[in-house]
């Protein structure tokens, strides 16, 4: 049997694993279509640096500024400022060979869901449609939520854009009776069968964010909530199948394909991201090329 530190990135003998790297060198390494799911939420390009300060709450004798069960007192520690940039000369030179990977990656019951904004999204679908081929989108998925600036000049911006695309469209799987129902909008128009059974997401997934006070949240830029993750995960694998995130952040997909007994694959180059994921999954193996070490 390999050791942890050889033991195979994919494959029935591949732990769950976190590396620390670019992740065209790391994928580099994968055979041909050897993962079921994909999910790539890379940079937006917005041309600002992304911030972030954690607060965390503790415990405390005294210098407290709030009060919780039992009258135990409770203070509020911020944590060292997180950032990176989000911003290319030629955002296309950067994504599009990451796409080609995610494309040969794919085994032929695979799917794709890439993370975008207004800003990029379009480009990526005629991209994508010439990638993959326009009889392969399967989606084009609308997460809602409430939050961000408001604006006199135009409609403020509120959604993101997840693109869906299959690698054969007459063999993918999904699985849309495992995904968790969401409740009616009108209830009073359907029985109370329904309304207790909940409806079926359609490609509007109305979901905050990731809230101050979530228990899922790690204080890192951009982090997605688990329950969009979670729908994802459900509906395009079975347990046991292989998840792969090349921009893997906070970990949330490691996460949330944990909770839902899938192996997972995580690489990103930032080691602020690789030291939250080790907190968050720490039975995950980590990989760290020689240089980071």
């Amino acid at each position: 049997m390999p050791t942890p530190e050889d033991a195979p990135l994919v494959g029935p003998d591949a732990p769950d694993t976190i590396v620390l790297g670019d992740n065209l060198t790391v994928t580099a390494q994968l055979p041909d279509a050897s993962v079921r799911l994909i999910y790539l939420d890379p940079p937006f390009n917005t041309g600002r640096t992304q911030h972030h300060t954690p607060i965390r709450t503790e415990r405390a004798a005294d210098g407290s500024d709030r009060v919780g069960f039992g009258g135990q007192s409770y203070a509020s520690v911020r944590g060292e400022r997180r950032s990176f940039g989000d911003s290319f000369d030629d955002y296309w030179a950067f994504l599009e060979p990451r796409l080609r990977e995610a494309h040969r990656l794919l085994d032929d019951q695979g799917t794709l869901y890439l993370h975008l904004d207004f800003r990029e999204a379009h480009y990526a679908k005629v991209a994508l449609d010439e990638l993959f081929g326009r009889d392969c989108f399967l989606n084009e998925l609308i997460w809602a939520y409430d939050y961000g600036a408001k604006s006199n000049r135009r409609w403020p911006a509120k959604h993101d854009t997840i693109l869906v695309y299959v690698k054969d469209p007459a063999r993918y799987y999904f699985d849309n009776a495992s995904v968790d129902r969401e409740p009616y909008m009108a209830p009073g128009l359907v029985t109370p069968e329904k309304v207790a059974r909940g409806k079926l997401p359609t490609d509007v997934w109305w979901h905050t964010i990731v809230g101050t006070n979530a228990r899922e949240r790690t204080g890192y830029p951009t982090q997605k909530p688990e329950g969009i993750l979670r729908r994802i995960v459900q509906a395009s694998s079975a347990p046991g199948d292989l998840v792969l995130d090349f921009f893997a952040g906070s970990g949330t997909t490691g996460a949330v394909a944990q909770a839902l007994e899938r192996r997972f694959l995580l690489v990103d180059e930032s080691p602020d991201a690789v030291e939250v994921m080790r907190a968050r999954l720490p039975h995950a193996r980590i990989l760290t090329p020689p240089a980071a070490q």
